[in-house]
């Protein structure tokens, strides 16, 4: 863990530099404010794009969706309805996954393809069968159905906006067409049988441009937020169900807890193996000379007992902080507050330590507290290069609450190794979290969230 720790913080001598490398390549690529630089981002274009080819697609999904369903539906009283309905579904699927692939490609989505489709027997009913039974596929025909309606309003608000934009905004770049071709003073704003106003004079012209510069500013946030109804639809009817996402979820975190479990076990029979055992060995060879020459040489045979007296201080020592390692007793018997105070005593940082708890957590959840402390306060000590830290502990109703904060250089990232990214892992396979604010020159502070269960 040390070392996985040292390389996210960078080493010794250059602890943290990677943030600001990178703090100052974004730093350079932002000297407009967010609000200037957004209708010339490809982000606002592509998003534009989107929407533009929204409409010829939602006109595509929609007359397919809704012909295949009446058809369907409509024969249903004869023999070629279900396989027609079945056919119209499978259809809407394939346009879906386009869809998807649409999101990806220009809103920079990561949707996940649904589940597929489950056929527990071969042959042409039992696929028509599976794909009636199918909420996905019932998903994907309604996001067809939605999607037409919401994809004209779309198009008619993004194509409205950004064309009055950029005419207003290049309004004094054209307007001598007006009275060069159309026989009037230039962009009539107002007119009746007696009266017309013409955008003409310098000012007018002026106030026209600034009021385009408005509308083409502001653009590219309309889009987005139009987009954004996309994006929900999208991940909502087109993306894998709240329950089969929860699914994957539970099962990637019980990988997590048995690689977990696996990769512990490792380590304590190797800890046992190089450790306790070896010198339980050593100390078995010992004790059976100096039983060889306790009669003839007493004096050798009394240092090689003393020698075996110092191995058997030294196992014992190990088999008690392995013993620690896995699960000390003082958790056990009370609770994480001196737990963690005897954690806190063995760090070379001075630390202070406040635990504000009503009760005692379950054991899982006290373990997995601790052992996250454990390694934070490890970290702080070996490659924070701090002088104090603290930690707090509380419950915030349903969640109990871990902090670590230290006074050191900073520059702590999750992303830079596999320390803290996997201290992450093992707290989000109990639906914990991990955040980590490092900036350059600290201080650190590490939040940590577990679920409350009792």
């Amino acid at each position: 863990m040390a070392t996985e720790y040292g390389r996210e913080y960078g080493d010794g001598s250059g602890y943290g530099h990677g943030y600001g490398r990178e703090d100052r390549r974004r730093g350079g690529a932002r000297l407009l404010p967010a609000g200037l630089r957004a209708p010339f981002e490809p982000r606002a274009w592509r998003e534009f794009a989107y929407v533009l080819l929204g409409l010829p697609i939602g006109v595509l999904l929609f007359t397919y969706a809704v012909t295949m369903l009446s058809l369907g539906a409509g024969l249903l009283v004869t023999f070629l309805g279900v396989p027609v309905l079945a056919a119209g579904l499978a259809g809407c699927r394939g346009l879906g996954a386009l869809e998807r692939t649409r999101a990806r490609a220009l809103l920079g989505m990561k949707v996940a393809d649904p589940e597929p489709l489950r056929v527990r027997k071969s042959g042409l009913w039992a696929w028509m069968g599976a794909v009636l039974k199918s909420g996905t596929s019932w998903r994907h025909l309604l996001y067809a159905v939605l999607h037409f309606p919401w994809a004209v309003f779309s198009f008619a608000v993004a194509v409205s906006f950004w064309t009055y934009g950029w005419a207003l905004l290049t309004y004094p770049l054209w307007f001598w067409l007006f009275p060069m071709y159309g026989g009037q003073d230039g962009l009539q704003l107002y007119g009746d049988e007696t009266h017309r106003i013409y955008l003409d004079n310098p000012f007018e012209i002026t106030v026209t441009a600034l009021v385009g510069l408005l509308f083409t500013l502001a653009t590219p946030w309309v889009v987005r937020a139009l987009t954004t109804v996309d994006r929900l639809l999208v991940r909502g009817l087109l993306g894998p169900s709240r329950l089969v996402s929860r699914v994957v979820e539970l099962e990637s975190d019980r990988g997590v807890v048995v690689d977990g479990a696996a990769a512990d076990l490792r380590r304590i029979e190797r800890d046992l193996h190089d450790g306790a055992q070896a010198r339980l060995s050593a100390l078995a060879m010992d004790l059976g000379l100096a039983k060889e020459k306790l009669a003839e040489d007493p004096q050798a045979a009394a240092r090689l007992v003393d020698e075996a007296h110092g191995e058997v201080k030294t196992a014992l020592r190990e088999l008690r902080d392995l013993a620690r390692g896995i699960h000390p007793a003082v958790l056990t018997d009370r609770g994480l507050d001196a737990a963690l105070s005897a954690v806190a005593s063995r760090c070379p940082v001075p630390v202070r330590m406040e635990v504000d708890l009503p009760s005692r957590p379950a054991p899982a959840i006290e373990g997995i507290a601790y052992f996250t402390v454990s390694e934070l306060l490890q970290n702080v000590g070996r490659h924070s290069g701090a002088r104090s830290a603290s930690v707090d502990v509380w419950r915030s109703e349903n969640r109990l609450m871990l902090q670590v904060v230290d006074d050191g250089v900073g520059g702590a990232d999750p992303a830079g190794g596999t320390g803290l990214a996997g201290l992450a892992e093992r707290l989000d396979a109990v639906d914990g979290v991990l955040v980590v604010d490092s900036p350059p020159g600290g201080p650190t502070r590490v939040t940590a969230e577990l679920p409350w269960r009792t």
